[in-house]
């Protein structure tokens, strides 16, 4: 059956795990793109197509097993390796975060080469996917940087599509976004145009996009581009946060955190290298160095997921991060107080916990999309939170004149930010949250979908 509305991504709505009976167990996931097409209703018939990620999902698509309108695909799992592991997360996410060890890296070789043509491959296997399940002018609607290669190979399959892409980081601008080789640098530029309409979370990262264009491909051509800022899910953060496994957390993290005085700076991120945890570290024992007044009256509570722990630089990137908080415990630590809680858990309810009980929020990402975290915590929070916000985040663009703002290399900077955030009277942190929160809720994922599918649609 063909759909009228259609979404691509790698990761798709629900996952299944192999259980040791034979059966599988389905798993259904959330985020905002999942709360955003549930906005259109069950009855528009919209198909998702995504990659299936793991053994469990493979075994699923070839036993036929699935849910009503996801088309999962089972790429082949050396291809979808060194598409995804090889290039999307490795040179793209590399390239658009300015993550590069320039001195050293990249090294643009023969490897690389043989990489690229798997993410083809990738590519083609969803404009392939998503030209058979698409009604005649469907609106198609393509995520990420997974994905760059697909809107124009899906043009050249059925022209007579809306099709639509949106990225959920930042844009390089020119001069980094350079470092790619030419023919690959113009691929990808052009694969995006193959798209009716671009979508980009800041206008910042829209503008590098079109620097880029006008720099390698003579500009943008009819390809329309458009900004839409993902906001917080005022509703579902509120309600979750007040449910009972949250306020188990809550007491929990108290009883760590001693003192019923004690001040708190949290930080919620995956051990991402753009996340910048290790300077956030830095930044806090520089706190402890500096004024030694927040000795014992003060505890940061870092929330550090392991991420992408199948490449090298990251699992050396999360040691780190707890060699850090080791050495700051084992030096300014004492009987009654550890100077940092750092746990390395997922788990949803215990950060919905550490957001109501924080005084201070710390996001200083080296360059982020968005980033979510700085939008939830002033929505749940319970006695005011201030915001220490790198500029370099996307969030900062609606976020900056409630936040203190800092630059995430400067680790003196952003350990006289947390001393202002800390010493912030109560009363102009409860009105800054006030206007953090209005300000995080303007576009939340319903409306944020909706707004990109009205304006497809309408061209």
């Amino acid at each position: 059956m063909v759909s009228d509305i259609l979404v691509a991504s790698n990761r798709g709505p629900v996952s299944y795990a192999l259980r040791e009976d034979g059966e599988l167990e389905a798993r259904r996931g959330g985020g905002g793109l999942v709360s955003g097409l549930s906005a259109i209703g069950p009855d528009a018939g919209a198909v998702w197509v995504c990659a299936a990620l793991g053994d469990g999902d493979r075994e699923a698509v070839r036993r036929g097993v699935g849910e009503t309108g996801v088309r999962m695909l089972d790429i082949d799992a050396e291809t979808h390796a060194a598409a995804y592991n090889g290039i999307a997360n490795s040179v793209l996410w590399f390239v658009h975060h300015m993550l590069y060890q320039t001195p050293l890296e990249p090294a643009f070789d023969a490897e690389f080469r043989t990489r690229w043509e798997a993410y083809r491959t990738y590519n083609r296997a969803f404009a392939e996917a998503l030209a058979a399940e698409a009604a005649p002018g469907a609106a198609v609607l393509i995520q990420d940087y997974h994905l760059a290669l697909a809107p124009g190979m899906l043009r050249e399959l059925r022209p007579d599509l809306r099709i639509g892409h949106f990225s959920h980081t930042p844009w390089a601008p020119p001069d980094y976004f350079g470092m790619l080789p030419d023919d690959v640098a113009r691929e990808l530029l052009r694969g995006m145009l193959g798209a009716d309409r671009l979508g980009f979370l800041t206008r910042r990262w829209a503008d590098s996009f079109a620097a880029c264009c006008e720099r390698l491909v003579g500009g943008t051509g009819d390809t329309r581009i458009g900004v839409h800022g993902l906001g917080a899910d005022a509703a579902f953060l509120r309600a979750r946060s007040r449910e009972a496994d949250v306020e188990d957390r809550m007491a929990t993290l108290r009883e760590q955190i001693g003192g019923a005085d004690r001040k708190t700076v949290i930080r919620v991120d995956r051990t991402e290298l753009s996340k910048n945890i290790v300077r956030g570290l830095l930044s806090y024992r520089a706190l402890l160095e500096e004024h030694p007044e927040w000795r014992e009256r003060v505890v940061h509570i870092a929330f550090a997921y392991p991420s992408r722990q199948d490449l090298a630089v990251y699992r050396e990137y999360t040691a780190e991060v707890s060699r850090l908080a080791d050495e700051i415990n084992t030096a300014y630590g004492t009987d009654g107080w550890t100077p940092v809680l750092l746990h390395v858990k997922d788990d949803f309810a215990r950060s919905l916990a550490a957001y109501r009980l924080a005084d201070v929020a710390l996001v200083n990402p080296i360059r982020d999309g968005m980033n979510l975290v700085a939008k939830e915590v002033p929505v749940v929070s319970d006695g005011g939170c201030a915001l220490v916000l790198s500029r370099e985040a996307g969030a900062h663009e609606e976020l900056g004149d409630a936040a203190v703002t800092v630059n995430p290399y400067d680790v003196t900077g952003t350990a006289r930010a947390l001393h202002e955030a800390l010493s912030m009277p109560a009363a102009e942190r409860a009105e800054r949250t006030e206007r953090l929160a209005a300000a995080a809720t303007a576009l939340p994922p319903q409306r944020w979908f909706l707004d990109q599918l009205e304006a497809l649609r309408a061209l």
